[in-house]
């Protein structure tokens, strides 16, 4: 394997040291791990659950139809070369195909990020050089198009390998252009990089693609005549194969179009006006990126262009997308992360994490692959090499922080580092992403009735001993004055995501130093109480039967119900150890008291956890050692983020004066810190804090 990462790069891919060497070997474990959680999730399901869209066309014996069309049987979605391609493996039974299939895949897989890997715009720094191969792969492993491709069984990563080895491998005219054609033969969108290489100077290699394209066509029709019909004709070049057109697995303008209500002649109409003008000015980008040298860039573009302009462009077929990742977008360092993270979250999450589910970005959200390939083709700003900003982005400003503790070890030194402002669609990506993983474990974090209620019972008599179980006086007295109980229930609905918010908006503006360190301490007060909802259910006041409690903000519920109405149905309902209510509350109140400005401030902060733990236990919602265990949480976020940040002081700054030019060093590190990987190299003191 280093035989080969050394072929791709030669001497630059020399070893840097021995922290880059560790960081290459956890990288290639997690390659060889995901491989075998893909393997073993393909072929640990039934033999007839497994390739479902290969299972569409194989016989009643489990191989590959001999007679017949490939399209009746239902989902195949290939053009007939590709079943005429497929065809030889007649003999194979179904599970073994199902394993030759899998593996064979994964080769492609990991083919396919070392060609990459090789078409990175040169100059690469040493360190890239040594670590892209692994990273290449782990990401294409991750992807969703690979994922389907993997459970479908489908042949959607052909198409991308061979036009990259036409680009990048193949040597003189003839030989990519039979490449390329072969590839368009299976996925007809492809076609377009003829016309690139055509508007590159490479007419024989385009003119290659146009006559291999045809020929296995032909070839195809001659064999299978009624097939060819049915897919070319039948359902225009495959446009009516599959799932509905309009559906979200379809990611073209026009499956867009489709989804907008549009239908008929107009709806075609203007399909093919955009896909006109999509083309165009994707062509015309790649174009000019190709002759800048950025010819993987290049290829990536075209690739967007075609998922768009296609009239189908199902999920498998959307690597192209994961390969604009290389495009350089920014000027600042703080920026260059930006497009890298937008594509990799874009391409590895599904659309519903990604966005809220709120009526003016629905659109988006059900849009998002095809908006970020039309990004790629035709919006992102992506930087020419003759950019002084392509190697050497300007720096960001950095505040000081007091050192940071355990920084002898490899992968905690970047805690040393406090940005002077992050970049904010990277920030609310980061946001959004991580409530989305929250709110999935914490639902997935169930557990029978009966042991949530067992320890239920267990807190009511820990309570009962300490002398505070109080839950069901305050209950039952706040039921009998209206106007609190309005006051709590509303408290207890509204300020839990309101006022965290609030602050960590505030701070982003004003104190963006402190704004990092107490994002990273109530990201950890999190983490840590899913871990409590997962280990220890625990059924809240309201939800234990016998006891008396009054649900004053879901109403009533009925116990009896297996479900307990249609709340429980949605939501994880035994996550009440720790309370993350009087958590975040906490959370709120220490870092509104550290960083307030005035007394009055500081005492005003502290009231919204003195509110919230009484609205928690007033509506029967927990009990009062949820709030000690969610304030226990949120003591060992702030704990865990002094101890690998330090503390939150900055060192005073003096006159406060920022170097604009970073200072000279002859690092490799330096190098590569400039190298797009978004890392500063001027720390100017800040403020203090």
């Amino acid at each position: 394997m280093t035989d080969v990462e050394r072929s791709v790069r030669g001497d630059a891919a020399a070893d840097p040291g021995a922290r880059a060497a560790a960081v290459r070997a956890v990288l290639w474990l997690l390659v060889a791990f995901l491989a075998v959680r893909q393997v073993a999730a393909v072929l640990g399901r039934p033999p007839g659950e497994r390739l479902t869209d290969l299972e569409t066309w194989t016989g009643a014996e489990g191989v590959l139809h001999i007679a017949g069309s490939l399209y009746e049987p239902g989902r195949f979605t290939g053009t007939p070369f590709a079943g005429l391609v497929l065809k030889p493996l007649t003999t194979s039974a179904e599970q073994a195909l199902g394993v030759v299939w899998t593996f064979g895949t994964l080769l492609l897989v990991v083919a396919l990020g070392f060609v990459a890997v090789r078409a990175l715009p040169q100059p690469v720094s040493r360190r890239t050089a040594f670590l892209a191969a692994p990273f290449a792969i782990t990401l294409l492993m991750v992807s969703l198009p690979v994922r389907n491709t993997l459970f479908l069984g489908q042949t959607s990563i052909l198409p991308v390998l061979l036009v990259l080895l036409a680009c990048f491998a193949a040597r003189g005219e003839r030989l990519p252009g039979v490449l390329t054609g072969i590839a368009a033969a299976l996925q007809p969108a492809v076609l377009l990089f003829a016309v690139l290489f055509w508007l590159t100077g490479r007419r024989r290699a385009a003119a290659a693609s146009g006559a291999t394209f045809a020929l296995c066509t032909a070839l195809a029709w001659a064999v299978m005549p009624r097939d060819s019909w049915a897919y070319w004709v039948h359902h225009l070049a495959g446009a009516g194969l599959g799932d509905r057109p309009d559906s979200l697995a379809n990611q073209s303008l026009h499956g867009a179009l489709l989804r907008f209500g549009l239908q008929g002649p107009l709806e075609i109409a203007l399909f093919l006006a955009l896909a006109a003008l999509v083309t165009v000015l994707g062509l015309r980008r790649a174009v000019r990126y190709a002759r800048d040298g950025q010819l993987l860039l290049a290829v990536a573009v075209t690739g967007c262009v075609a998922v768009a302009v296609s009239p189908t462009a199902w999920q498998h077929q959307l690597l192209w997308v994961l390969l604009a990742v290389v495009g350089r977008v920014g000027t600042k360092a703080s920026d260059r992360l930006v497009w890298p993270a937008v594509v990799v979250l874009v391409l590895t999450l599904p659309g519903k994490m990604l966005l809220p589910n709120v009526g003016v970005v629905i659109p988006v959200r059900d849009n998002v692959l095809l908006v970020a390939a039309l990004g790629a083709a035709c919006v992102a700003p992506f930087l020419s090499r003759t950019s002084p900003h392509w190697q050497r982005p300007v720096p960001t400003d950095y505040a000081r922080p007091v050192p940071s503790r355990f920084s002898w070890v490899p992968l905690l030194p970047f805690w040393k580092r406090v940005l002077s402002r992050p970049n904010l669609l990277l920030e609310l990506l980061l946001i959004r992403v991580v409530y989305s993983a929250y709110a999935q474990v914490r639902l997935a974090a169930t557990a029978g009735r009966a042991s949530a209620e067992e320890h239920g019972r267990q807190i009511h008599s820990a309570e009962q001993w300490l002398g505070i179980d109080i839950e069901h006086w305050a209950n039952h007295t706040v039921v009998g004055i209206p106007w609190l109980r309005d006051f709590f229930d509303y408290y207890y609905s509204t300020f839990h995501f309101i006022i965290p918010l609030a602050i960590l908006g505030v701070l982003y503006v004003r104190r963006p130093p402190d704004y990092r360190w107490a994002r990273t301490s109530i990201g950890f007060a999190t983490v840590l109480a899913l871990l409590g909802f997962w280990l220890y259910p625990l059924a809240p006041p309201r939800l234990m039967p016998g006891l008396g409690f009054i649900d004053t903000v879901h109403g009533v519920q009925d116990l009896d119900s297996p479900d307990f109405g249609a709340l429980t149905a949605m939501t994880n309902q035994y996550a009440a150890m720790p309370s993350l209510h009087f958590g975040w509350s906490l959370w709120c109140g220490v870092v509104i008291a550290l960083l307030a400005p005035k007394a009055w401030m500081k005492a005003l902060g502290l009231l919204h956890p003195l509110f919230t733990v009484s609205a928690i236990v007033a509506t029967g919602n927990h009990w009062v050692l949820d709030a000690v265990g969610g304030g226990a949480v949120v003591a060992a976020g702030f704990g865990l983020t002094c101890l690998l940040a330090g503390p939150r002081r900055l060192r005073a700054a003096g006159t406060g004066e920022r170097r604009q030019d970073p200072p000279e060093r002859d690092t490799e590190d330096t190098k590569d810190a400039e190298d797009g990987a978004g890392e500063p190299v001027a720390e100017p003191a800040g403020s203090k804090a």
